[in-house]
Protein backbone atom coordinates (compact mmCIF):
# COMPACT_ATOMS: atom_id res chain seq x y z
CA UNK A 1 0.00 0.00 0.00
CA UNK A 2 1.26 3.24 -1.14
CA UNK A 3 1.50 6.36 1.45
CA UNK A 4 1.14 9.54 -0.32
CA UNK A 5 4.90 10.17 -0.93
CA UNK A 6 5.33 7.38 -3.67
CA UNK A 7 1.76 7.95 -5.07
CA UNK A 8 2.62 11.18 -5.95
CA UNK A 9 5.57 9.77 -7.92
CA UNK A 10 3.90 7.32 -9.83
CA UNK A 11 0.85 9.61 -10.38
CA UNK A 12 2.65 11.60 -12.85
CA UNK A 13 3.35 8.61 -14.95
CA UNK A 14 -0.40 9.34 -16.29
CA UNK A 15 1.12 12.46 -18.89
CA UNK A 16 1.79 9.37 -21.53
CA UNK A 17 -1.96 7.49 -20.70
CA UNK A 18 -3.39 7.13 -23.93
CA UNK A 19 -0.42 7.01 -26.16
CA UNK A 20 0.35 3.84 -26.54
CA UNK A 21 -2.15 0.80 -26.79
CA UNK A 22 -5.95 1.32 -26.81
CA UNK A 23 -9.00 -0.79 -24.41
CA UNK A 24 -10.72 -3.52 -26.01
CA UNK A 25 -14.60 -3.51 -25.15
CA UNK A 26 -15.16 -3.85 -21.13
CA UNK A 27 -18.51 -4.74 -18.98
CA UNK A 28 -21.34 -2.19 -19.00
CA UNK A 29 -22.26 -0.51 -15.79
CA UNK A 30 -24.75 -3.03 -13.94
CA UNK A 31 -28.09 -1.29 -12.37
CA UNK A 32 -29.09 -1.45 -8.63
CA UNK A 33 -29.23 -4.53 -6.55
CA UNK A 34 -32.18 -4.01 -4.35
CA UNK A 35 -30.60 -6.27 -2.10
CA UNK A 36 -29.23 -5.24 1.40
CA UNK A 37 -28.43 -7.28 4.59
CA UNK A 38 -25.65 -7.64 7.37
CA UNK A 39 -22.07 -6.94 6.75
CA UNK A 40 -21.58 -11.10 7.54
CA UNK A 41 -24.53 -11.83 4.79
CA UNK A 42 -22.88 -9.42 2.77
CA UNK A 43 -19.56 -10.89 2.92
CA UNK A 44 -20.60 -14.41 1.91
CA UNK A 45 -22.18 -12.81 -0.91
CA UNK A 46 -19.42 -10.70 -2.51
CA UNK A 47 -16.31 -12.12 -1.11
CA UNK A 48 -15.64 -14.83 -3.61
CA UNK A 49 -15.46 -12.07 -6.25
CA UNK A 50 -12.84 -10.54 -4.99
CA UNK A 51 -9.38 -11.49 -5.45
CA UNK A 52 -5.23 -11.11 -4.84
CA UNK A 53 -2.98 -9.81 -7.40
CA UNK A 54 -0.30 -10.85 -7.46
CA UNK A 55 2.90 -9.49 -9.59
CA UNK A 56 6.37 -9.80 -10.99
CA UNK A 57 9.03 -7.12 -12.77
CA UNK A 58 11.99 -6.70 -12.71
CA UNK A 59 13.76 -3.51 -11.21
CA UNK A 60 17.29 -1.98 -10.64
CA UNK A 61 18.02 -1.63 -7.05
CA UNK A 62 20.58 -1.58 -4.42
CA UNK A 63 21.48 -5.64 -3.33
CA UNK A 64 24.14 -6.13 -0.90
CA UNK A 65 26.96 -7.86 -1.96
CA UNK A 66 26.10 -7.49 -5.58
CA UNK A 67 27.20 -4.77 -8.13
CA UNK A 68 25.88 -1.44 -8.05
CA UNK A 69 22.53 -1.23 -10.27
CA UNK A 70 22.16 -5.26 -10.60
CA UNK A 71 18.62 -5.64 -12.30
CA UNK A 72 16.72 -8.19 -9.51
CA UNK A 73 13.04 -9.55 -9.91
CA UNK A 74 10.45 -8.44 -7.19
CA UNK A 75 6.96 -9.37 -6.65
CA UNK A 76 4.47 -7.32 -5.33
CA UNK A 77 1.08 -8.32 -3.61
CA UNK A 78 -2.41 -6.16 -3.92
CA UNK A 79 -5.99 -6.47 -4.32
CA UNK A 80 -8.85 -6.51 -7.04
CA UNK A 81 -12.22 -7.49 -7.55
CA UNK A 82 -14.08 -9.02 -10.78
CA UNK A 83 -16.73 -7.36 -12.40
CA UNK A 84 -17.49 -9.31 -15.77
CA UNK A 85 -18.34 -12.17 -16.22
CA UNK A 86 -16.10 -12.84 -19.15
CA UNK A 87 -12.96 -12.39 -16.61
CA UNK A 88 -12.76 -8.32 -16.12
CA UNK A 89 -11.12 -7.39 -12.75
CA UNK A 90 -10.72 -4.35 -11.42
CA UNK A 91 -7.47 -3.04 -9.55
CA UNK A 92 -5.06 -0.11 -8.73
CA UNK A 93 -2.97 1.10 -11.26
CA UNK A 94 0.22 1.19 -8.96
CA UNK A 95 -0.02 -2.09 -7.97
CA UNK A 96 0.32 -3.68 -12.01
CA UNK A 97 1.71 -1.08 -13.84
CA UNK A 98 5.31 -1.71 -14.64
CA UNK A 99 4.52 -5.38 -14.14
CA UNK A 100 6.32 -7.91 -16.18
CA UNK A 101 3.41 -10.93 -15.39
CA UNK A 102 0.21 -10.67 -13.27
CA UNK A 103 -1.23 -13.69 -11.53
CA UNK A 104 -4.68 -13.31 -9.66
CA UNK A 105 -5.81 -15.62 -7.23
CA UNK A 106 -9.09 -16.23 -5.78
CA UNK A 107 -10.58 -17.22 -2.58
CA UNK A 108 -10.48 -21.39 -3.21
CA UNK A 109 -6.80 -21.26 -4.24
CA UNK A 110 -7.31 -20.83 -8.02
CA UNK A 111 -4.87 -18.97 -9.57
CA UNK A 112 -5.11 -17.85 -13.17
CA UNK A 113 -2.88 -15.78 -15.32
CA UNK A 114 -3.89 -11.83 -15.97
CA UNK A 115 -2.77 -9.08 -18.69
CA UNK A 116 -3.23 -5.66 -18.19
CA UNK A 117 -5.97 -3.64 -20.54
CA UNK A 118 -6.64 -0.41 -19.26
CA UNK A 119 -4.72 2.02 -16.77
CA UNK A 120 -5.16 5.54 -15.44
CA UNK A 121 -1.83 6.07 -13.49
CA UNK A 122 -3.35 9.27 -12.75
CA UNK A 123 -6.28 8.10 -11.29
CA UNK A 124 -4.90 4.95 -9.60
CA UNK A 125 -7.18 2.67 -11.51
CA UNK A 126 -6.59 0.13 -13.72
CA UNK A 127 -8.38 -2.71 -15.76
CA UNK A 128 -7.11 -6.80 -16.29
CA UNK A 129 -8.80 -9.31 -18.38
CA UNK A 130 -8.08 -12.76 -17.12
CA UNK A 131 -7.36 -15.79 -19.04
CA UNK A 132 -10.42 -17.80 -18.02
CA UNK A 133 -12.94 -17.09 -14.85
CA UNK A 134 -13.59 -19.89 -11.92
CA UNK A 135 -16.60 -21.78 -12.34
CA UNK A 136 -19.73 -20.30 -10.26
CA UNK A 137 -18.00 -17.09 -9.51
CA UNK A 138 -20.38 -14.21 -9.86
CA UNK A 139 -19.34 -10.89 -10.64
CA UNK A 140 -19.22 -8.14 -8.38
CA UNK A 141 -21.73 -4.75 -9.25
CA UNK A 142 -20.64 -1.59 -9.62
CA UNK A 143 -22.73 0.87 -7.46
CA UNK A 144 -23.52 4.38 -8.34
CA UNK A 145 -21.24 6.08 -5.84
CA UNK A 146 -22.94 9.81 -6.48
CA UNK A 147 -25.54 8.05 -4.28
CA UNK A 148 -22.82 7.50 -1.47
CA UNK A 149 -23.00 10.04 1.40
CA UNK A 150 -20.65 11.18 4.22
CA UNK A 151 -21.56 9.24 7.19
CA UNK A 152 -22.73 6.10 5.12
CA UNK A 153 -21.32 2.29 6.66
CA UNK A 154 -18.70 0.66 4.19
CA UNK A 155 -16.51 -2.27 4.05
CA UNK A 156 -13.83 -3.09 2.47
CA UNK A 157 -12.23 -6.45 1.13
CA UNK A 158 -9.05 -6.94 0.03
CA UNK A 159 -5.12 -8.87 1.10
CA UNK A 160 -3.89 -6.39 3.93
CA UNK A 161 0.09 -7.57 4.27
CA UNK A 162 -1.15 -10.27 1.57
CA UNK A 163 -3.51 -12.01 4.40
CA UNK A 164 -5.99 -12.78 2.04
CA UNK A 165 -9.88 -11.91 2.37
CA UNK A 166 -9.63 -10.13 5.13
CA UNK A 167 -12.85 -7.69 5.72
CA UNK A 168 -12.27 -4.20 7.49
CA UNK A 169 -15.62 -1.67 8.67
CA UNK A 170 -15.74 2.11 8.43
CA UNK A 171 -17.43 4.80 7.22
CA UNK A 172 -17.04 7.52 4.34
CA UNK A 173 -15.53 10.29 6.00
CA UNK A 174 -15.63 12.89 3.42
CA UNK A 175 -15.40 13.51 -0.26
CA UNK A 176 -12.34 14.64 -1.96
CA UNK A 177 -11.90 16.57 -5.60
CA UNK A 178 -8.75 16.37 -7.77
CA UNK A 179 -5.77 18.00 -5.93
CA UNK A 180 -7.48 18.13 -3.04
CA UNK A 181 -5.51 15.94 -0.87
CA UNK A 182 -1.37 15.57 -0.12
CA UNK A 183 -1.20 12.45 -3.12
CA UNK A 184 -1.76 15.39 -5.58
CA UNK A 185 -4.24 13.23 -7.89
CA UNK A 186 -5.16 14.55 -10.77
CA UNK A 187 -8.55 14.75 -12.24
CA UNK A 188 -9.80 12.31 -9.44
CA UNK A 189 -12.68 11.58 -7.57
CA UNK A 190 -12.14 10.31 -4.25
CA UNK A 191 -13.54 8.64 -0.74
CA UNK A 192 -11.64 9.53 2.30
CA UNK A 193 -12.88 6.52 4.62
CA UNK A 194 -11.51 5.66 8.37
CA UNK A 195 -12.15 1.21 7.47
CA UNK A 196 -8.51 -0.10 8.19
CA UNK A 197 -6.39 0.10 4.89
CA UNK A 198 -2.80 -1.62 4.71
CA UNK A 199 -0.36 -2.53 2.29
CA UNK A 200 -2.16 -5.75 0.23
CA UNK A 201 -5.62 -3.53 0.30
CA UNK A 202 -4.71 -1.57 -2.32
CA UNK A 203 -7.11 -2.24 -5.55
CA UNK A 204 -9.67 -3.67 -3.16
CA UNK A 205 -13.31 -2.98 -3.45
CA UNK A 206 -15.27 -0.71 -1.03
CA UNK A 207 -18.82 -2.01 -0.92
CA UNK A 208 -21.96 -0.31 0.11
CA UNK A 209 -24.37 -2.42 2.47
CA UNK A 210 -26.02 -3.15 -0.91
CA UNK A 211 -23.07 -5.30 -1.94
CA UNK A 212 -22.13 -3.09 -4.53
CA UNK A 213 -18.46 -1.84 -5.65
CA UNK A 214 -18.85 1.98 -4.67
CA UNK A 215 -14.75 2.37 -4.79
CA UNK A 216 -11.31 0.94 -5.55
CA UNK A 217 -8.73 1.48 -2.82
CA UNK A 218 -5.89 3.56 -3.97
CA UNK A 219 -3.81 5.08 -0.92
CA UNK A 220 -3.21 6.00 2.44
CA UNK A 221 -1.54 8.98 4.63
CA UNK A 222 0.14 7.23 7.57
CA UNK A 223 3.55 8.32 9.74
CA UNK A 224 3.55 4.91 10.63
CA UNK A 225 3.16 3.13 7.12
CA UNK A 226 0.04 1.15 8.65
CA UNK A 227 -3.55 2.02 8.72
CA UNK A 228 -3.96 5.61 10.59
CA UNK A 229 -7.21 5.71 9.74
CA UNK A 230 -6.70 8.00 6.53
CA UNK A 231 -7.48 6.00 3.52
CA UNK A 232 -8.45 7.20 -0.12
CA UNK A 233 -10.67 5.28 -2.34
CA UNK A 234 -11.82 6.24 -5.87
CA UNK A 235 -14.76 6.33 -6.10
CA UNK A 236 -16.84 4.03 -8.84
CA UNK A 237 -18.41 6.48 -11.29
CA UNK A 238 -14.40 7.87 -11.83
CA UNK A 239 -12.96 3.91 -12.17
CA UNK A 240 -16.17 3.56 -14.88
CA UNK A 241 -15.65 6.37 -16.56
CA UNK A 242 -11.69 6.40 -16.83
CA UNK A 243 -11.34 2.24 -17.80
CA UNK A 244 -14.85 1.42 -19.31
CA UNK A 245 -16.27 5.07 -20.65
CA UNK A 246 -12.71 6.91 -22.00
CA UNK A 247 -11.08 3.69 -22.62
CA UNK A 248 -7.88 5.33 -21.14
CA UNK A 249 -4.95 3.13 -21.63
CA UNK A 250 -2.00 1.02 -19.86
CA UNK A 251 1.50 2.05 -21.26
CA UNK A 252 3.66 0.28 -18.77
CA UNK A 253 5.78 3.11 -17.68
CA UNK A 254 6.37 4.91 -14.62
CA UNK A 255 8.18 8.19 -14.17
CA UNK A 256 9.40 10.27 -11.59
CA UNK A 257 8.62 14.52 -12.73
CA UNK A 258 11.57 16.46 -11.87
CA UNK A 259 10.64 20.08 -11.59
CA UNK A 260 12.07 23.43 -10.37
CA UNK A 261 15.77 22.80 -8.89
CA UNK A 262 15.27 19.34 -9.29
CA UNK A 263 14.86 19.74 -13.12
CA UNK A 264 18.35 22.09 -12.89
CA UNK A 265 20.15 19.50 -10.85
CA UNK A 266 19.26 16.67 -13.75
CA UNK A 267 20.63 19.91 -16.53
CA UNK A 268 16.76 19.83 -18.09
CA UNK A 269 15.56 23.02 -19.81
CA UNK A 270 12.50 22.22 -18.44
CA UNK A 271 10.46 20.28 -16.67
CA UNK A 272 10.31 16.62 -17.79
CA UNK A 273 9.84 12.93 -17.01
CA UNK A 274 12.31 10.62 -15.26
CA UNK A 275 11.68 7.00 -17.09
CA UNK A 276 11.86 4.61 -13.93
CA UNK A 277 10.34 1.33 -14.98
CA UNK A 278 9.43 -0.15 -18.49
CA UNK A 279 7.08 -3.42 -18.29
CA UNK A 280 8.50 -6.36 -20.12
CA UNK A 281 6.16 -6.72 -23.27
CA UNK A 282 4.78 -3.09 -22.76
CA UNK A 283 3.79 -0.31 -25.39
CA UNK A 284 6.45 2.01 -23.82
CA UNK A 285 8.83 -0.93 -24.50
CA UNK A 286 7.84 -1.52 -27.96
CA UNK A 287 8.86 2.35 -28.28
CA UNK A 288 12.46 1.96 -26.95
CA UNK A 289 11.86 4.13 -23.98
CA UNK A 290 14.63 3.04 -21.59
CA UNK A 291 14.24 3.01 -17.52
CA UNK A 292 16.16 3.84 -14.69
CA UNK A 293 19.14 1.67 -13.96
CA UNK A 294 20.99 3.19 -10.79
CA UNK A 295 19.07 3.88 -7.08
CA UNK A 296 19.64 7.68 -5.93
CA UNK A 297 18.34 8.69 -2.70
CA UNK A 298 16.13 12.18 -3.01
CA UNK A 299 15.40 12.93 0.42
CA UNK A 300 13.15 9.76 1.39
CA UNK A 301 12.77 8.28 -1.71
CA UNK A 302 14.13 6.02 -4.00
CA UNK A 303 14.92 6.98 -7.21
CA UNK A 304 15.60 5.50 -10.15
CA UNK A 305 18.36 7.17 -12.81
CA UNK A 306 19.97 6.77 -16.12
CA UNK A 307 17.17 6.16 -17.92
CA UNK A 308 15.22 8.44 -20.42
CA UNK A 309 13.77 11.90 -19.30
CA UNK A 310 10.62 12.98 -21.07
CA UNK A 311 10.14 16.76 -21.78
CA UNK A 312 7.15 16.87 -24.38
CA UNK A 313 4.29 14.55 -25.83
CA UNK A 314 2.93 15.57 -28.97
CA UNK A 315 4.72 19.15 -28.97
CA UNK A 316 3.22 19.78 -25.49
CA UNK A 317 5.68 20.73 -23.06
CA UNK A 318 5.33 19.15 -19.29
CA UNK A 319 5.96 21.91 -17.64
CA UNK A 320 3.10 23.67 -19.96
CA UNK A 321 -0.16 24.49 -17.67
CA UNK A 322 -2.73 21.63 -17.64
CA UNK A 323 -0.19 19.52 -19.84
CA UNK A 324 -1.72 16.69 -18.28
CA UNK A 325 -5.09 16.90 -19.61
CA UNK A 326 -3.96 18.89 -22.88
CA UNK A 327 -1.59 15.37 -23.97
CA UNK A 328 -4.27 13.05 -23.02
CA UNK A 329 -6.95 14.56 -25.13
CA UNK A 330 -4.80 15.43 -28.14
CA UNK A 331 -3.69 11.68 -27.81
CA UNK A 332 -7.40 10.46 -27.50
CA UNK A 333 -7.66 12.39 -30.72
CA UNK A 334 -4.71 10.12 -32.29
CA UNK A 335 -5.80 7.18 -31.41
CA UNK A 336 -9.10 7.68 -32.55
CA UNK A 337 -8.12 9.25 -36.28
CA UNK A 338 -4.21 6.87 -36.56
CA UNK A 339 -1.27 8.91 -36.95
CA UNK A 340 2.66 9.84 -35.43
CA UNK A 341 3.33 10.21 -32.01
CA UNK A 342 5.79 12.43 -31.04
CA UNK A 343 7.96 12.26 -27.66
CA UNK A 344 11.05 14.60 -26.98
CA UNK A 345 13.39 12.40 -24.88
CA UNK A 346 16.48 13.67 -22.97
CA UNK A 347 18.75 10.75 -23.56
CA UNK A 348 22.32 10.65 -22.50
CA UNK A 349 22.73 14.11 -22.00
CA UNK A 350 21.28 14.20 -25.78
CA UNK A 351 17.96 15.48 -27.34
CA UNK A 352 16.22 12.77 -28.54
CA UNK A 353 13.35 12.61 -30.67
CA UNK A 354 10.97 9.12 -30.17
CA UNK A 355 8.46 9.12 -33.32
CA UNK A 356 6.09 5.84 -34.09
CA UNK A 357 2.96 5.19 -35.87
CA UNK A 358 0.41 4.52 -34.00
CA UNK A 359 -1.70 1.32 -33.93
CA UNK A 360 -4.27 0.62 -32.01
CA UNK A 361 -4.34 -2.50 -29.70
CA UNK A 362 -5.77 -5.57 -30.97
CA UNK A 363 -6.18 -6.55 -26.92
Amino acid sequence: MRTFERVAAGILTGFLMAALTALSTAPAHAGPSTTSGSVSQLFKRVGPAVVVIRTSEHVAAPIPGLPFGTVTNVGTVGSGVLVSADGKVVTAAHVVQTADSVDVEFSGGTVIKARIVASDAAADVALLQLERVPPNIAPARFGNSDKTEVGDQVFIVGAPRGITHTLTVGHVSARRESQSTFAGLVNTELFQTDAAINRGNSGGPMFNMNGEVIGIVSHIISVSGGSEGLGFVVTSNMARRLLLDERSVWHGLDGYLLTGELARAFNLPTAGLLVQRVAHGSPAERLGLRGGRYSLALGDEQVLIGGDVILAVQGIALAEPDAYERIRRRLLEVRASGGLMHLSVMRDGLLTKVIADFEPSKQ
